[in-house]
This record gives structure tokens, sequence and C-alpha cells, in this order.
């Protein structure tokens, strides 16, 4: 039996198929390795899949219907689906927003028509965002909550997939399980997220943009218990609700609340170096604060963070040395 992992050279999604292949699945990975971010990392991330037995790789875009059509007999002894191929980025979805309706609406179509003629698919799990909860002001953030105030496209285009796969599993009653990250890091991370972007600049001695003068706060996850979470729903096969859809819903996130200045702080620490910060206005699409609830992602998945920022972001810089030759 195979597991596909869509967006297998991704940050996630290269964490998630190695745990996969960990506990001696199958997997068949696919991504489109493009160039939104270092390609060089992506490879590097799917040679180390590549070196592991049980790991099949095909390069492939999931926005491309053909593409992925012709893969049906790759897809044939597949027992479940994780979706992670994504555009992914607040701040470069207002500069490109054709890239996030390609990736992430056309995409998870192209994946949910796929996964409907899968003979043998238990279980479609994709990655949503908890950007979804957008304008909200109720903290923590809780998968009953209301999301149809998106302040990003990116945001909106996630909340699309959503909307289109409970269909899908209203129609077909195929299960599958939508997770929501909360703003994930650690070793192997993409280059546009705070961790990798403060660690870069503080060593090449340049300032850090700190937006909100500073006034932010995020639910700071570490991969590992995102790949740990991204597995456990994988395992549970969503259930019909009162519509006889079987479709769920999920916050993943590390349920704490850290404020940016702090985060930085212990990059700094770790670093052994202090940043030249510049604080600036909040970005267009951004948010001041995010928290998660994940009461029902214990309940029902067992799931349960166990890596504090003191903890992942050592680990995180550690990675980030080792990786570019650093001392």
């Amino acid at each position: 039996m195979t597991i596909v992992v869509t967006g297998a050279a991704g940050f996630i999604g290269s964490h998630v198929a190695a745990a996969l292949l960990e506990r001696g699945e199958t997997v068949l990975g696919l991504d489109n390795l493009n160039d939104y971010y270092s390609v060089a990392l992506k490879e590097a991330r799917l040679a180390r899949l590549m070196a592991k037995p049980g790991f099949r790789f095909v390069k492939a875009d999931v926005s491309d219907r053909a593409a992925v059509e012709a893969l049906a007999p790759d897809f044939a002894e597949a027992t479940g689906v994780v979706h992670l191929a994504a555009q992914a980025g607040v701040r470069y979805s207002l500069e490109n927003p054709y890239a996030y309706v390609d990736a992430n609406v056309t995409g998870q179509v192209a994946m949910l028509e796929a996964a409907r003629r899968m003979p043998k698919l238990r279980h479609f799990v994709y990655a949503s965002t908890s950007s979804v909860y957008g304008a909200n002001k109720k903290m923590p953030f809780s998968v009953e909550d209301r999301v149809d105030s998106p302040m990003s496209i990116y945001a909106a285009t996630k909340k699309a997939a959503e909307m289109m796969t409970y269909a899908y599993c209203h129609l077909y009653k195929m299960p599958a399980t939508g997770l929501r990250f909360f703003t994930v890091y650690g070793p192997w991370g993409r280059p546009d997220m705070a961790a990798y972007l403060f660690a870069d600049a503080i060593m090449a001695g340049r300032p850090i943009r700190v937006f909100n003068e500073g006034r932010m706060k995020r639910d700071f996850t570490f991969v590992e218990d995102i790949a740990a979470g991204v597995l456990a729903a994988l395992d549970r096969p969503a259930k019909p609700d009162v519509n006889g859809a079987p479709h769920a819903v999920y916050n993943l996130g590390n349920n704490r609340t850290e404020d940016l200045m702090r985060f930085i702080g212990i990059i700094e620490e770790s670093l052994g170096r202090k940043a030249v910060k510049t604080m600036e206005p909040i970005q267009a699409g951004d948010v001041p604060e995010t928290t998660a609830d994940i009461e029902a992602s214990r309940r029902d998945l067992g799931y349960e963070p166990t890596t504090a920022i003191d903890v992942g972001l050592p680990r995180f810089i550690a990675w980030y040395k080792s990786y570019h030759g650093l001392a």
C-alpha cells in the first residue's frame, strides 16, 4: 500500500514523508520543484528522502490536470493522500494572486478528482492554514469559529479549498480532513519565513524587519509536532457529519502564543549575535495575533505538541548553520 504525499520536497511535506517512511510506509512523493524559493533547498530535502527505502518521486504540478490524470496507474495502490502542495506565503499573494488560485484551488480540485477515483483510498488529508481565521477577534481560534473574513488572497484560496473538499466529501462520501497549520518553523524551513529571514539577516549584518512595531504574537509550531499531527489525522478517517459528509477540520498549533520579540531574542541568543531591528507598520494581509484552540485535535487525534520555541529555535539554528556551513 502507498501513501501519496504532494509537496514532498517542501518544508512540511518532506518531514511528513520522512515520518511515514520511518514507520515503514511506502511513499509516492509529488512536487513541481518551482522556484518560489531556493530549488537547491528543495532538492536537498528530496535527496534525504531518496536515500530512504520505500520512497519514489515523480515531478509533477498538481495544478496541471493532465499531469495528475496521467498518474492514475501510480495511484492504484494508494490508501492515503496527504495533500500539502500549495502556493504558500501571505505577502506574495498580493503580488501574484493567480499563482495561488492555480495551486491552491485548481490543484486542490485536481487532487480531489484523482482521489475519488483511487480504488483503495481510505483517507484524504490536506493542508489548510490558520490564515483562514482572518479578521476574527476571539482568541484562541477555534474550528467552530466562522471563517468568512479572509485578510489575504492566500487565506481566501485555502478557505475555498476547504469548501471544495467538503463538497467532494458530500457528493462522493470520500473521507477527508483539513488541517489548519499555525506558523510552522524548524529544520529545513522555508527561506521566506520569519526564523530563516531573521537568521539570514543577522548573520549577514543586515537589519531585520519587525512588523507592527514588534507587537505581534504567534502560535509558533515546531515542524515535527506538525508531522506527528498529520500522521495522527491520516490514521483516523473522518466520520460523516450531520449532513452525511465525512469531512473534518482541525487546528494544529502549539497551543501557546509567543511574543515576536521573544522569538527574535531566542534566535539572537542561539546565533550569539544581536539583531539590528527596523520597526515597521503591520503589513497588508497580516494579523497581529494567532492562537490555536487544539482541544478537538487532542480529543479526536491524540495530538499533543511537545516542543516550545526555547527548544525548537535552537534546533532550527543548529540546522541553519550546518546547512550553510557556518561555524
